[in-house]
């Protein structure tokens, strides 16, 4: 059965980072505002697409992820300078079966032909909140140890790739936050992400 669609709008930035990086403290990014202790989770998601990848050009993802507690089926179509529409559903019991709502919503680009898994990314996330004075959470910072695999070429088993990024998204706080986290990552040796996204970083691999 296909569940109810949420729906929410996704800032964030994006950074790489090597993998020795020490996080920063991030506390004091803003005035009063905190950091908690990093959590740990492990992340699986499953990339859809057509075979020849037509919503990775629109640029539209398409994924199942399991673990964390947003878990589910996560459809993220662009709106602006790092902002996407972000819809999700259910996990359901097919892990194959696109629900019905997100894929009459990529007809548009899929013109018909089969969604299919292209990608799969493991994520081992360490995640830290930004805490305003009053409690509320202004931002999460997520930092990723990555590792993609894209579908086998016939015989032969696709080589994994891995890399380590920061993503800090916006939950209740506004511009000047991701500003603050920008200038102290940077400053302890991050620099703007090569890609937009991990599935478009992991495409931007293949041969």
């Amino acid at each position: 059965m296909s569940g109810r669609l949420t729906e929410h709008l996704e800032t964030e930035l994006k950074l790489d980072v090597e993998p020795g990086f020490a996080v920063p403290d991030l506390g004091g990014l803003v005035n009063g505002q905190t950091v908690t202790e990093p959590e740990v989770r492990y992340l699986v998601a499953n990339y859809f697409d057509t075979s020849d990848l037509r919503l990775a050009a629109a640029p539209v993802t398409l994924r199942r992820r399991t673990g964390g507690p947003d878990e589910g089926w996560h459809l993220k179509l662009p709106v602006g300078a790092g902002t996407r529409r972000e819809l999700q559903a259910p996990l359901g019991d097919d892990p194959t079966a696109v629900p019905p709502q997100l894929a009459s919503l990529v007809a548009t680009w899929a013109e018909g032909r089969p969604l299919q898994v292209v990608a799969v990314l493991e994520t081992r996330r360490t995640v830290r909140n930004l805490i305003a004075p009053d409690g509320t959470v202004l931002a999460e910072v997520a930092d990723d140890l990555v590792t993609g695999r894209l579908p086998s070429l016939g015989d032969t088993p696709a080589d994994p790739v891995s890399w380590r990024e920061i993503e800090v998204e916006l939950v209740s706080g506004g511009p000047e936050i991701l500003a603050a986290a920008r200038s102290r990552l940077v400053a302890a040796g991050a620099r703007p992400s090569s890609s937009a996204s991990k599935l478009g970083r992991l495409l931007g691999t293949s041969p």
